[in-house]
């Protein structure tokens, strides 16, 4: 499948070892290296998602990686995202449209049409890169699931790419976990497996010698190299599993989001750690609500149902009194919907019925069978932050459709959805500014927005905001994050081994394939 093209897997022992931040350097290594790059993710199951320019929804960790890899994000990056949706199974989205919604079962039959898209897929990246690093998802040890398998070694065998197995040594149990992946493999797909890499590594690495020699013993495998814990480099997760810690704390202004059982595009809210004067706490399941300068109600995969939650944990009384403190009330995309006074789904679009929603702002809410993605451009508009007519930038991901009953000021002023120029009001925003939502999920991405909303909560509190830390920019610190990512996963890793593995030659570094 594109005969110039080479390709170099990257599987796990398990979910969360780290396969998406290896990915992201090796992108970045490759393309300092010279050669054009792509990362391929055949199949994810991830409630973070992002949207292409021509408005296709894929996983977000893909979007991280074809940043890093300095290329256009496309749907073929991520043929088969899967979104969880409670009892029913998941949203399937294939080449960045909702195909359906299915069961575990029904998917296990689905996957021999699936990988129809998968090949068609890597094939048009292949005609346009290089380089294909291509990311599995969980475990290729999965028994249950082994049968029509795309998502690992069947995407291995159908590219012919080698595979590098990556283990968390940080969780304890590394070499037990690799070898015990081999040992679950078939001959034909433990062939495919080339070599390790040891995640997550703190300490002292002479320490770690026995046992890499253990390994390369046992499996006749060689270590290809040990990954350090990347705790000062930031780079987003894939999902919300983790968000303890993303959590950031010291800062005089206090952010609190509220963690909804099937809260989505939790990556909204990273840009925060990245402020020195704020402090960026997730409400977890149990957990009061607390004191909270902003109280952020996110986006989520099932509206009614989060809805739900929250009166039934008693969460609607500490939000009215976060309120009558002072507080500022936001809504992203189903937190906004949440905010209005009713959701409906007569569609069965979610899990179908009608809910009261909070009653702050409003609107009504109606989900409809067809989901809008789109990139948006937008004005700040309303009473929301000092400076109007601010330009920002995000995407909408959302079935509902709002509408409000009176003539509030949206907080934002949509003036390019797509390719198209509009002026459309988005969202709803109090008269005092205090209380607001919007379907731009990315907004806080925004360095001039962020920072005047921080500044906003801090001259309320008759803090000074004299000698803040300088703006931050965020994509500027997303690009050093990506420069550094790669020169510590570079010294970490036998690099000439990697180029071998893809019929490469460390000569050809700069001038791309050898033709």
């Amino acid at each position: 499948m594109g005969k110039d093209c080479r390709c170099i897997m990257v599987q796990g022992t398990g979910s969360s070892v780290g396969k998406s931040i290896i990915v992201a350097a090796l992108c970045r290594i490759f393309r300092e290296d010279g050669f054009r790059v792509a990362p391929f993710k055949p199949q994810n199951m991830s409630l973070n998602s992002f949207v292409t320019a021509a408005g296709g929804e894929v996983s977000r960790a893909q979007a991280v990686q074809a940043e890093a890899a300095g290329v256009e994000l496309t749907t073929d990056m991520n043929p088969i995202l899967l979104k969880p949706m409670r009892d029913r199974g998941s949203q399937v989205i294939v080449h960045g449209r909702v195909y359906g919604v299915m069961d575990a079962r029904k998917f296990q039959s689905f996957k021999k049409v699936a990988r129809g898209f998968v090949i068609e897929s890597f094939r048009r990246l292949a005609e346009d890169h290089e380089i294909i690093v291509i990311e599995g998802a969980g475990s290729p040890a999965e028994i249950n699931l082994r049968e029509d398998d795309i998502a690992n070694m069947g995407t291995a065998h159908m590219t012919d790419a080698p595979v590098v197995l990556a283990g968390d040594i940080d969780r304890g149990g590394v070499f037990a976990s690799i070898v015990g992946t081999l040992e679950l493999l078939s001959p034909q797909d433990r062939q495919k497996i080339k070599g390790f890499i040891i995640n997550k590594f703190r300490g002292d690495i002479t320490l770690l010698a026995p046992g890499l020699e253990f390994l390369q013993k046992r499996t006749g495998l060689p270590v290809i190299g040990v990954v350090p814990f990347l705790d000062d480099i930031y780079i987003q997760e894939e999902d919300g599993v983790n968000l303890k810690e993303r959590q950031r704390e010291g800062g005089t202004v206090e952010v609190a989001v509220i963690q909804l059982p099937h809260l989505s595009n939790s990556t909204d809210f990273e840009p925060f750690t990245l402020e020195d004067d704020v402090t960026l706490r997730y409400v977890r399941p149990g957990m009061p609500i607390g004191r909270a300068d902003i109280l952020i109600i996110p986006g989520t995969k099932n509206t009614i149902e989060d809805l739900r939650y929250l009166k039934e944990r008693g969460y609607p009384n500490e939000i009215q009194a976060h309120i009558e403190r002072g507080g500022i009330l936001m809504g992203i995309c189903g937190g906004f919907q949440m905010l209005g006074r009713t959701i409906e789904d007569p569609y069965m679009v979610e899990e179908g019925g009608r809910e009261e929603g909070l009653g702050y702002l409003p609107m009504e809410t109606r989900l409809e069978p067809e989901k809008l993605t789109q990139r948006v451009k937008a004005r700040v508009a309303g009473s929301l932050v000092a400076e109007t007519d601010m330009e920002i930038t995000g995407y909408e991901i959302h079935a509902g459709r709002s509408t409000t009953a009176t003539a509030l000021p949206p907080p934002f002023v949509i003036y390019r959805r797509g390719s198209k120029d509009v002026n459309i009001p988005d969202g709803c925003i109090s008269k005092d500014g205090r209380i607001w939502g919007t379907y731009i999920h990315g907004i806080f991405d925004n360095t001039r927005f962020r920072r005047a909303l921080i500044e906003r909560v801090k001259k309320g509190r008759g803090l000074s905001t004299a000698g803040d830390t300088p703006e931050m920019d965020y994509k500027a610190r997303s690009e050093e994050s990506y420069r550094r990512l790669a020169g510590c996963v570079r010294d970490s890793l036998d690099m000439e081994l990697i180029y071998q593995m893809m019929g490469l030659h460390t000569s050809s570094i700069g001038a791309g394939v050898e033709r």
